[in-house]
């Protein structure tokens, strides 16, 4: 009997061992017991795999950590690692269980009560949904979470119970089975640029959301409310540019609360607003994110806003300017107000920014490029012909300059800058040149080559007025002549050296020669100087005798006239008295021989000479020959 007993009570204690120790579980710290039961009489629902109320199959409730029992006979249990998310990695959280996603929607409303889907059963009895779930679990999460409510998807594991069929298949889960990349999984980086790269934005496309408003092509969150109340204010066009280039992403915690982003009016589709520098938990199932450059404006530059978002267009340009139109910042179209320097985090594909150099560009149209803007990489060499037919390449440099303030009306009116460069100055300049060399010989327009300059400096000036841009200098830096017309020049040249050197040589002869008389005038400059002394005094004793004889004259012409006056009134004074005398003797002859005898008597002269010689003659001869004898002495 005892025998019997004993052995029955070790039967029952074996049984009792090999029920009761495959019951009890050790769950290890870092893992959870999945409890599956294997039979009841209540069936689960055909869309919920996980039992709440005592169903056969997965139990809602998991074994924490320690030694658990549940009785083999009615449960199985399995251990799974806690979800544990490594650093510079996210989760992803789809839940299997709960109520379906409504029609259209990609992802599931999440509440705060939801904690981070640690305890399934308050997720389904506030109304969890399945699917993706709004918000990713951080980097260095480690959590028990149910691995059949929900299925976390990281870069180096999935964790979890895949209830699909398709997936279950599948030995070894992956993110790609899923339709994400590893890259999906990790912390959005947003980097500052360093040495030449450029700093980065990110610019949002959200998955979800409702539709956006008819000819939108970005969401802004209220839209542009916020720019009517502005201008409403009359507030300025740089106080609405800080507006718009500012973000609301406070509102959502830079899209990593996208519950947040819906219930404060995000809509699917590009996102006005981007991500600066930082890093962010972002859902790779509701939001994408594409890094570009930040706008960067360099001093001696401006960036004029082409707006492709916005309020409607209303031009500011005024009816004067017939090239397009201008708009205030907020409105679709050109912005009349360009931005200077700094840097901008611009979402590209709701604006454009045109880069306008505002200091003085140097164009050349030659072999050479300006690295310094590159916008004359497709200007090449002048080729013009002149009216002989001769050839030129022509090296040409032109200066412009675009005021800030013009910027958005040039752009308005040629779109780019490059436009401007390409199809603007270089038909200008080169239509110019060639008309101008095809209406004068070659050797002319190598002759008046400033002529031209400054011609051609007055014409593209005009020219680039009509575009509101200013002109500072053009100049002709080189020409090549054609071969032929380089011989024809070099021995024309060669001859005007020549007549040149001849020159040279006459002029230096005739400076030898002025020389020379230099020297001889310096050598004889003692006897120079007393010749011109005996010259002046020469000319002195010239002068003084002119003056003497000037008063001989004078005397003489002066004495003679009264002589002469005294002779005539002797004379007619004797006149009257031969005439008295002709009257008392009665005839001339008589009176002749009264007036003879007695002239005789006063010249003393002897009536009778010293010696008579006589030969018989008259008296008359006597007397004669007296008068001769007296003359003779």
């Amino acid at each position: 009997m005892s025998t019997t007993l004993l052995l029955a009570g070790f039967v029952a204690i074996l049984l009792a061992a090999a029920i009761l120790l495959p019951s009890i579980a050790h769950i290890a710290p870092t893992e959870v017991g999945l409890v599956t039961k294997r039979f009841s009489r209540r069936k689960l629902s055909e869309d919920n795999p996980i039992a709440f109320e005592g169903e056969a199959g997965y139990q809602a409730d998991l074994l924490m950590p320690g030694l658990r029992f549940r009785l083999w006979l009615l449960y199985a249990v399995e251990k799974h690692p806690w979800v544990q998310i490594p650093a510079g990695q996210i989760g992803v959280v789809i839940a299997q269980a709960g109520q379906p996603l409504p029609t259209g929607a990609k992802s599931a409303v999440y509440r705060p009560d939801f904690g981070q889907f640690e305890n399934l059963r308050s997720f389904i009895q506030l109304g969890g949904q399945k699917g993706v779930q709004r918000p990713v679990l951080s980097p260095g999460t480690t959590l028990p979470i149910h691995p059949v409510g929900f299925v976390v998807i990281t870069r180096a594991r999935v964790f979890g119970v895949p209830v699909s069929p398709e997936l279950q298949k599948v030995k070894a889960l992956t993110p790609a089975h899923f339709g994400l990349l590893d890259s999906d999984l990790e912390v959005v980086r947003i980097d500052r640029g360093q040495g030449e790269q450029r700093d980065m934005i990110g610019i949002i496309t959200a998955l979800e959301g409702d539709p956006l408003p008819s000819g939108d092509i970005a969401s802004r969150l209220n839209a542009y409310a916020d720019i009517e109340a502005m201008e409403a204010r009359s507030a300025s066009d740089s106080e609405i540019i800080e507006m718009l280039l500012g973000n609301k992403n406070q509102m959502h915690n830079n899209y990593q609360d996208f519950q947040a982003f819906l219930d404060n009016g995000g809509r699917i589709g590009l996102q006005h607003d981007p991500l600066l520098y930082g890093a962010y938990n972002l859902n790779p199932f509701l939001i994408k994110v594409e890094k570009v450059p930040m706008l960067v404006v360099e001093q001696g530059q401006v960036a004029v806003i082409k707006s492709y978002v916005g309020l409607s267009p209303k031009d500011t340009s005024g009816p004067e300017f017939k090239f397009g139109s201008l708009v205030r910042p907020g409105h679709r179209g050109i912005w009349q107000e360009p931005l200077r320097t700094g840097k901008y985090p611009i979402n590209p594909y709701c604006y454009r920014a045109e880069i306008v150099p505002t200091a003085i560009l140097t164009l050349n149209w030659a072999d050479r490029v300006s690295t310094a803007h590159n916008l004359d990489a497709k200007l090449e060499q002048i080729v013009a012909k002149s009216s002989e037919g001769f050839v030129f390449r022509i090296d040409l440099q032109v200066q412009i300059h675009v005021p800030d303030t013009n910027a958005p009306r040039v752009i308005s009116t040629v779109a780019t800058m490059r436009n401007l460069v390409d199809e603007v100055l270089q038909a200008a300049v080169g239509n110019h040149f060639r008309d101008t060399l095809q209406s004068m010989p070659a050797v002319r327009f190598i002759e008046t080559r400033q002529e031209v300059q400054r011609k051609a400096l007055s014409h593209i000036r005009e020219q680039l007025a009509l575009y509101h841009v200013e002109t500072p200098g053009v100049y002709i830096q080189d020409v090549v002549f054609p071969g032929d017309m380089v011989e024809v020049l070099t021995r024309r040249e060669i001859a005007k050296q020549e007549v040149a050197t001849f020159e040279q040589q006459r002029m230096a002869q005739e400076q030898r020669i002025k020389t020379e008389q230099a020297r001889g005038t310096a050598d004889m400059q003692a006897e120079l100087a007393k010749s011109k002394v005996g010259v002046d005094i020469r000319q002195n004793n010239a002068n003084a005798r002119k003056a003497e004889a000037d008063g001989e004259s004078f005397y003489i012409e002066r004495t003679g006239a009264a002589k002469g006056a005294e002779v005539r009134a002797v004379g007619l004074a004797r006149a009257e008295g031969y005439e008295a005398q002709v009257k008392a003797f009665g005839g001339t002859t008589a009176t002749m021989i009264v007036n003879a005898i007695e002239a005789l008597a006063k010249s003393q002269v002897p009536i009778m000479p010293n010696i008579l010689v006589t030969s018989g003659g008259s008296t008359f001869e006597a007397l004669a020959a007296a008068a001769l004898k007296q003359m003779n002495k």
